[in-house]
Formats: structure tokens, C-alpha cells, sequence
């Protein structure tokens, strides 16, 4: 395969801290391979996420061969697409499109990059009641991931009530009935009180959404907190938790690992995940996630 070359991107807003080039070029390198790897930021461009659809046409015709897709397009691609995975037809949420013989193909690689780094940054916690904010796109990757991973039940908080009930819907049809349930607002509390974890998957605490994503007085040191934001690393909810006993995980590792996954798709070879951990800590400047 040496020779060989690829090029990719990444759609969505406000990315241009991305590490997804930096990840994805590096891993090239190993391999021997020719990847460039674009970013493709809509806030830069001056256009709304509805352009998406047109940015993977014009994206196809260039000669692009994968592309990534995050916040806010996740969802909002899938109209634009000739075919999805099983996977992303149950989410109902895309974030790697390839290219092949002219069609347009989506993936989600944020189930199995959630789930493989839960299962390394917080092996043994509890997982009977779970809280987790936000059910976009990332939203309906993380909870999918949860329940596979033995949840057995699932509050939904979005400032979109509907959106939460959506996808608490899709879920129990999904995974069987009560497992998971949308979450008024003025419930979070009480759930949380009696909650073993919660899960952070909105962009707050993003570098260009910074703040908590809910009331600091909820969280408790009994409870462990995941966030999905990895750019910065350390989050405020991340920072806070950590000062209050919290176990925490970070976004870092969900982040390659579904970049590993990508990469697997983008160019049929086999990714070496520990060394992408080595060069996202390195990228970072932080230990090994």
C-alpha cells in the first residue's frame, strides 16, 4: 500500500482546534500512505449547517475519499447520502461519509469510540442509572453506546425536550421498553441525586462554548462524570468534578478512537490506536489518556 493517497476532511463549526488532522496524518505516516486531511468550518465559510448536503457534494467531485462530520451536521447529512451502515441508520446520526464508486456512504464511529473509552477511562463503575445531557447527534451515539455497555436505565436532558423524547423513543424500540426516558428539566436534580453517572454530550465547554452545561450544586463526589468535549481537554465540568472526588473521563480517548475507526473505513487498513493515544497526548501536551 505504500504510495498509495487519500484525501480526507472534516465538516462542522467552530473546528479549527481540531486534532482530527493532526490524528488521521500521523497514522498515514505509519502506514506509509499519502493523506491530507482538510478542515472544513461552516462558521468560517459564513454558511449555516443546512449547507452540508452541498459541501459533501462539492467534497465528492473534488475527489475527496472520506470525510468526518461533527457538531452540527451529524444529523442534518444524513438527507444527503445514498446509503447508511446499520449502525447510523439506528442512530439516525452520521459522522464519517466515504466515497465509493460515486456513491455516498454513512458511518458512525462515535458508538464504538464512546464504548472503548469508557471501557479503558472508567472500568467497574456502576452503570444501573445514568444521566446524560444532550441527544444530538454525539447525543444518540453516547447513549446507544451506554446501553450496549449494560445501562440499564437512561435520562435524557436536551433544551430541546422534544428532540430527548425522540430519541428515548428510538432507544426503547431499539433496546427494549423503559430503558431509556426523557428528562424535564425541572427532574434533573432529583434524577441526578439518585443517578451513578452522568454523561456530558453537548457542545458546552467547547473552546467556543464555554461554561457548565448544567448548575454546578448537582454534582456530587459519589457520582462519575464523562465528557465527550475534548477540545479543551480539561473542561469546567471535567476541572470541577475532578475537584469534588468525581471519577472522570475525558473526550481524549473517545476522540481517537473514533478517529481509528474512521481511519479503518477511509483506507481499509488496520489503525494502531495506542500509538494515536501516544500522538493525541503528545498534540495536547497531557499523559497518555
Amino acid at each position: 500500500m505504500t504510495g498509495a493517497s487519500y484525501l480526507t476532511g472534516l465538516i462542522g463549526a467552530g473546528i479549527g482546534p481540531s486534532l482530527s488532522p493532526a490524528l488521521h496524518e500521523r497514522e498515514a505516516d505509519r502506514h506509509g500512505l499519502r493523506l491530507l486531511y482538510r478542515v472544513i468550518d461552516i462558521d468560517r465559510l459564513g454558511v449555516g449547517p443546512e449547507a452540508v448536503g452541498e459541501l459533501v457534494r462539492s467534497a465528492g467531485a473534488l475527489g475527496f475519499d472520506g470525510l468526518n462530520i461533527t457538531h452540527p451536521c451529524k444529523q442534518l447529512v444524513i438527507g444527503h447520502l445514498d446509503e447508511l451502515s446499520p449502525g447510523a441508520a439506528a442512530l439516525g446520526a452520521v459522522n464519517t461519509v466515504v466515497f465509493r464508486d460515486g456513491r455516498t456512504i454513512g458511518h458512525n464511529t462515535d458508538v464504538t469510540g464512546f464504548a472503548q473509552s469508557f471501557a479503558r477511562g472508567l472500568p467497574g463503575v456502576p452503570t444501573g442509572r445514568v444521566v446524560q445531557l444532550g441527544a444530538g447527534g454525539a447525543g444518540a451515539a453516547v447513549a446507544h453506546a451506554l446501553l450496549t455497555l449494560g445501562t440499564d436505565r437512561l435520562a435524557l436532558a436536551d433544551t430541546d425536550h422534544a428532540r430527548a423524547v425522540a430519541l428515548a423513543d428510538a432507544l426503547n424500540a431499539h433496546f427494549g421498553p423503559g430503558r431509556a426516558s426523557a428528562l424535564a428539566g425541572r427532574d434533573l436534580a432529583g434524577r441526578l441525586a439518585r443517578a451513578d453517572g452522568l454523561v456530558h454530550a453537548t457542545p458546552t465547554g467547547m473552546a467556543g462554548h464555554p461554561g457548565l452545561p448544567l448548575p454546578a450544586g448537582l454534582l456530587r463526589p459519589g457520582l462519575w462524570v464523562a465528557e465527550v468535549v475534548y477540545r479543551p481537554l480539561d473542561t469546567e465540568l471535567v476541572r470541577l468534578a475532578r475537584d469534588l472526588g468525581c471519577p472522570t473521563l475525558d473526550g481524549g480517548a473517545m476522540a481517537v478512537f473514533q478517529a481509528a475507526d474512521a481511519f479503518r473505513l477511509f483506507t481499509g487498513l488496520e489503525p494502531h490506536p495506542d500509538l494515536m493515544l501516544e500522538d493525541f497526548a503528545d498534540l495536547v501536551g497531557a499523559p497518555t489518556p
